[in-house]
């Protein structure tokens, strides 16, 4: 039985993607984690307006949501191949 070392291209790029991505979710989480633990202990007064940490969270949470989207449903071209081979398995 002959083991093959090769890698599928395409299944290593979208591991790749997956894995960054799961090192971004970590660090979303450890760095606002620790940014509102900063607010807890430096804001005197807790519940005026809006907390300062809300505003990196939504912007890191806006680039970590199409990372998202990229490294589990694919990029334009990954989309277009499987919608090609929808159509074509459709026809037949």
């Amino acid at each position: 039985m002959e083991i093959i070392n090769e890698k599928d291209p395409n299944l290593w790029r979208t591991a790749q993607k997956r894995a960054a991505f799961k090192q971004g979710l970590f660090s979303y989480f450890a760095v606002n984690g620790f940014l509102w633990l900063i607010w807890f202990y430096t804001d005197n007064n807790y519940f005026s307006g809006i907390p300062w940490p809300v505003w990196p969270m939504l912007g890191w949470g806006l680039g970590l949501a199409f990372e998202f989207h990229e490294a589990y449903y694919g990029n334009k071209k990954d989309m277009a191949e499987r919608e090609y081979e929808k159509m074509k398995n459709e026809r037949k």
